[in-house]
């Protein structure tokens, strides 16, 4: 009963500092694409995922130590955001439990991103301001690997390490000669590059299914661009989630409900509370909601998933719909297999 104490004033003391918190943090970071959510699963019940005992690929994303409880010998997932302004997501990721998860989990992840297609000018004296210098396409990817493993029935931890990179594409330098009224240009490649670790704990208290969890995800070096610093969007998060059918008399291999919340700390905006829900039946359909705040667009989520099983080989889809307040909004869809 004292740890569970210790634990719970822990996470209220999080929660009251972040809904008192009034500090704005705001453009302190580079690389944003890293706080992008991908997972459709995760996002349908708010991204409140610290503490959830996920044991699958996509845990590489959120917290790694959550990795550990794999079950199968491997478990894969890929899927696609739409995001908001046409940018696109790619992601997968694959963990392996060799030998029961004796030596531990490994996994791999990927994140791929497409910006589109943009229009290049420099301005020029001429009757329409400018010339057209073709087009350019700025990209980002990430590429990981992590490890987790199960320190006792209770005690997780995992780890990963990033390479990462966004080009932000071709840009023109201006050549132009007043003295001789001569156009000219060159191009400049504009790319940056960097290494980021995320670690995290998972500990299972005993109380029923009461989980709690820890997780540091882009903790990285100082970067610096042209002439600017700038670091990673860094985010600590702290967590609680149960299954909410421990406390009433039910036949938990048809019903489920998992509530979650989790406390965030950004780098470069105020603090926030997520708070998700997953309802589930006969293990096989999911439905999923959650709230985030503050937050300007982004408060809702919602979502649902379908699983089967044929011949040793489970097969999953998730969806996730997020409404973004003045943009479009976005739809996340992953597709999940184990075996």
């Amino acid at each position: 009963m004292k740890n569970y104490t210790i634990i719970t004033v822990l996470i209220l003391g999080l929660l009251v500092h972040t809904v008192n918190a009034q500090d704005k943090k705001l453009a302190q970071t580079g690389m944003k694409f890293l706080s992008v959510s991908t997972d459709a699963r995760t996002t349908g019940f708010s991204e409140a995922v610290t503490s959830v005992d996920l044991g699958s690929a996509s845990a590489i994303f959120y917290n790694p130590a959550t990795m550990a409880s794999l079950k199968d010998f491997a478990s894969v997932s890929f899927g696609y955001v739409g995001w908001i302004a046409d940018i696109d997501y790619l992601h997968a990721a694959a963990a392996f439990a060799p030998s029961g998860g004796d030596y531990g989990v490994f996994g791999v992840s990927f994140v791929s991103v497409d910006y589109g297609r943009f229009d290049g000018t420099i301005v020029a004296n001429n009757d329409q301001g400018y010339l057209d210098v073709g087009t350019y396409s700025p990209t980002a990817y990430a590429l990981g690997i992590g490890y987790a493993k199960e320190l006792s029935t209770k005690f997780a931890v995992g780890g990963s390490v990033r390479y990462i990179k966004q080009n932000l594409g071709s840009s023109v330098v201006d050549l132009f000669d007043a003295s001789a009224t001569t156009y000219g240009y060159e191009y400049e490649e504009n790319s940056k590059s960097s290494v980021a670790y995320d670690f995290g704990i998972l500990y299972r208290t005993g109380f029923k299914s009461l989980n709690f969890g820890m997780s540091v995800r882009n903790f990285s070096a100082e970067l610096k661009y042209k002439r600017e610093t700038f670091q990673l969007p860094l985010t600590f998060k702290i967590g609680l989630s149960m299954d909410a059918m421990d406390l009433i008399n039910v036949d938990k291999s048809k019903h489920s409900l998992l509530v979650s919340v989790d406390a965030s700390h950004p780098r470069d905006f105020s603090e926030q509370i997520s708070v998700g829900a997953e309802y589930t039946f006969l293990k096989i359909f999911s439905l999923r909601a959650g709230f985030i705040s503050p937050s300007d667009e982004n408060h809702f989520t919602a979502g649902f998933g379908i699983k089967g099983n044929d011949k040793g080989l489970n097969v999953g889809f998730d969806y996730a719909y997020q409404p973004f307040g003045i943009f479009e909004d976005v739809h996340r869809f992953t597709f999940n297999f184990t075996f």
